[in-house]
């Protein structure tokens, strides 16, 4: 009960202030049709719903079931099951994840259909899928997570260089959104029960930053179909 109080509140403290300012500039600047504003109003209280069931599902059922199959596989002793449920995990996550489909509407619709959104999510997701694996490999390794940020991006600007002008802030835009609601838990989630077992290291050093090294795989994949589709 306490949990669902919080989350409310969270909720509410995070969509509030966008109302109020919506509010204010209807009714002092840009004055849109009543039909408008209350459309607005509905959609602020379905948002509201929504982010509550959400966030609620999210702390009762993501979380401790990501935690719970870091923590399990590594068990196993059998490094090439750690990267292949690392790798379907973050695949999965990120086909589920919401902010990943809107950005992939959009660009489908903005480009007439030059690129699918089917294609768009499918090579998002890929990229993601390939770098949380290769962040498993990093915690069991022990590897530096600057060396790896640091060819990761050695590898985007490469591949900008050759990559049509358009697929740059695209490949950009994909890498932010695989920061959604979805994703970020559950990966987070995953690499600290992964961190948490392997050889006792401590979850706060080993188990983050795999965000960060999950977001480069969309940048990559996107550049790397504008190579393709250019």
């Amino acid at each position: 009960m306490e949990n669902i109080k919080e989350t409310i509140i969270e909720v509410i403290k995070s969509i509030l202030p966008i109302a109020i300012v919506i509010t204010i500039l209807q009714f002092t600047i840009i004055w849109l049709p009543l039909e408008t504003f209350m459309q607005f109003l509905i959609g602020v209280l379905f948002v509201g719903v929504g982010l509550i069931l959400f966030l609620l599902g999210v702390n009762v059922g993501l979380l401790p079931v990501g935690e719970m199959i870091g923590s399990a596989l590594p068990k196993t002793k059998k490094l090439w099951l750690i990267i292949l449920f690392g790798f379907l995990l973050g695949l999965v996550v990120t086909i589920a994840e919401p902010d990943v489909r809107v950005l992939s509407s959009q660009v489908e619709q903005v480009s007439d259909g030059a690129i699918p959104q089917s294609v768009l999510i499918l090579s998002v997701a890929l990229g993601v899928a390939i770098f949380v694996a290769i962040a498993m490999i990093r915690i069991v390794f022990n590897i530096s997570i600057v060396y790896i940020l640091a060819v990761g991006y050695g590898l985007i600007f490469l591949l900008a260089a050759f990559t049509p002008p358009a697929y740059v802030p695209i490949s950009f835009d994909s890498g932010g959104v695989t920061t959604g609601p979805l994703t970020v838990p559950f990966i987070m989630a995953l690499g600290v029960g992964v961190a948490s077992v392997i050889r006792g290291k401590t979850a706060s050093r080993d188990g983050f930053g795999l965000i960060a090294l999950a977001s480069i795989g969309p940048i990559l994949s996107v550049l790397l179909l504008g190579v393709i589709y250019g």
